[in-house]
């Protein structure tokens, strides 16, 4: 028994070695294979998809071989090859980054250099080129970065730019092109500027080259000297100097317009105007000296364009803001008079209205001035994602900065609409008499009774309570106080007070001047004499005055009545 069992472990164990070998067997022959594909992996990874290149017959026959010193392997180095040929005047070597074959092969040697320089004066003067975004890679695939795609994918074609010209949008783009060798293989891919972008080379040249006063420029002024030519330093201060004398001519000429028109709202309005219009006109010279008489090298223009639009916006908001000023201005004062210190209720409700609408008229056009700039040079279109990435966290950190400031703007809006206080109201705040003088977007000025100026945030102003004097009408009653010895007769005192109170211009409504004890002690009486007064001010003045008297007529006719201070013994 013992026997079988130990033959029967041995044929076990010889099996298991059995399987063993055929295990590594196949584990080599698997490393092998592995092996084999990558070895052979890159070279079939390497093969590119054909749709990913346009293929042609031939690729500028006229030109002959491509010279050493240009590389077409991808946008980047093709375009660099072509920018850097032409700054050294090299435009033959530069013409085979142009895509010329559609072009008859004696044509193609005749135009190659024209086209050439043609289209490296538009690249000089229209664009600004940001060499970090131009893909680098073969296949142009985007530049990896903070707003790239995850997965970005490879193209044939890549748009540099879009210029209007005229109305039309003209491409400038360049497009991967390879000769068919046989069906599925072709020679090496390479990247040249499109047919549609060789195509429209002159009509870009027509509305983006050399102005008149350009052709009689010496040659030896337009060397490159830094990021212009020469002549260029020289221009843009002499066509500041001429804009400038523009913008201050049309200032005189405008103004003169006053002195013409008879209209008083359009005198104040062209009076305001005069000085943005002058910026308008400014900016309008500049745009046609660049337009037809010079044209200027791409980094000037990179800050000049942008410059004239912000100039000309900035000059046709102020225009229309101080016209629209003059304009409700000119109502108020029609509404009002020349002479509002002390308006009437309903008069204070309508300036305060008119500086509501003077806000909203404001804030409306900065606005639209703004959105009108940003769109004019998609900036918007250019920040995009960043902009949405970084709006929460810029949202919070002008939350806190400018917390103070917004929350003075909405306060000041909330006048505007509920009016607790409104322009020309009297009111009682901290401790002084005042009159509300303006309400601006951030703070409320406030004249006090002795000719001060109270500075108050209107946010601040809000927050605290105030006695608003003139909420319903300016009506106000006067109030005085006499302390006097317990024998003084009331009756006297009334008499005398109704007398003197019906003839004092200050005081109004005859029916309701009263005089009342309104406190009484073993040491003294307080006698209490009330009367109505138009407004604030008038009751200021009429109480001083007839307290005045009524202390003479005590000093004089019954001095005894004053109080005295008793002391038991």
């Amino acid at each position: 028994m013992a026997e079988q069992s130990n033959l029967k472990a041995r044929k076990i164990v010889m099996k298991l070695l059995a399987n063993i070998f055929i295990l590594k067997r196949y584990l080599m022959l698997l490393s092998a294979v592995l092996t084999i594909a990558i070895l052979v992996g890159p070279p079939l990874l390497a093969q590119e998809d054909p749709a990913l290149w346009y293929e042609t017959e031939v690729i500028n026959p006229g030109l002959g071989a491509q010279p050493e010193g240009v590389d077409l392997s991808s946008p980047r180095v093709a375009l660099r090859s072509f920018v850097d040929l032409s700054e050294m005047g090299d435009y033959g070597d530069a013409a085979h980054v142009l895509n010329l074959s559609h072009l008859p092969k004696d044509e193609q040697t005749a135009r190659a250099t024209q086209i050439a320089a043609k289209l490296a004066l538009i690249i000089d003067r229209k664009l600004r080129i940001n060499w970090s975004r131009i893909p680098a890679e073969a296949d142009a695939r985007p530049t990896q970065g903070a707003n790239a795609e995850k997965n970005p994918q490879p193209q044939r074609d890549y748009l540099i730019e879009e210029l209007d010209a005229d109305g039309h949008v003209y491409a400038i783009r360049l497009s991967r092109y390879a000769v068919a060798i046989q069906d599925d293989e072709a020679t090496d891919p390479v990247w040249l500027f499109s047919r549609d972008t060789v195509d429209n080379v002159d009509l870009l040249y027509e509305a983006f080259g050399p102005r008149a006063f350009e052709a009689v420029i010496p040659d030896a002024m337009k060397a490159r000297l830094g990021w212009l030519q020469i002549w260029e330093w020289i221009a843009l201060p002499l066509g500041a100097i001429i804009v400038t004398l523009v913008g201050l001519l049309t200032s005189k000429l405008v103004g003169l317009g006053k002195h013409i028109t008879p209209n008083s709202v359009l005198r104040r309005a062209i009076e305001r105007a005069a000085l943005p219009l002058s910026l308008v006109a400014a900016a309008a010279a500049a745009h046609w000296l660049l337009e037809f008489i010079v044209s200027i090298s791409g980094p000037a223009n990179a800050v000049i364009k942008p410059t004239l639009v912000l100039l000309a916006v900035v000059g046709f908001s102020l225009a229309g803001l101080r016209a629209v000023d003059a304009l409700l201005d000119h109502v108020t004062r029609r509404k009002l008079g020349d002479d509002y210190n002390t308006p009437s209720s309903t008069e204070r409700e309508f300036y305060t209205t008119m500086y509501a609408v003077r806000r909203i008229i404001l804030v409306v056009t900065v606005g639209f001035s703004i959105v009108f700039v940003l769109l004019q040079f998609e900036i918007i279109a250019d920040m995009g994602i960043t902009l949405l990435a970084s709006a929460g966290v810029l949202t919070v950190v002008l939350g806190i900065a400018g917390q103070s400031t917004l929350g003075n703007m909405v306060a000041s809006l909330q006048i505007a609409i509920a009016k607790p206080v409104r322009i020309g109201d009297n009111i009682h705040y901290e401790g002084d008499w005042c009159v509300v003088e303006a309400i601006f977007f951030t703070f409320i000025r406030l004249r006090t009774w002795d000719e001060r100026r109270l500075i108050v945030p209107v946010k601040y102003f809000l927050s605290y309570p105030f006695k608003n004097w003139s909420m319903l009408n300016d009506r106000m009653m006067i109030t005085m106080q006499l302390v006097l010895d317990p024998m003084a007769e009331a009756s006297v005192l009334r008499e005398k007070f109704i007398s003197i109170a019906k003839i004092d211009p200050g005081v109004i409504e005859p029916e309701n001047i009263w005089t009342c004890i309104t406190d009484h002690s073993a040491q003294g009486m307080t006698i209490t004499f009330y009367a109505m007064a138009p407004d604030p001010m008038t009751a200021w003045f009429a109480e001083m005055r007839l307290r005045e008297e009524l202390v003479d007529f005590v000093r004089t006719e019954h001095p005894e009545w004053w109080w005295r201070e008793r002391i038991e013994l």
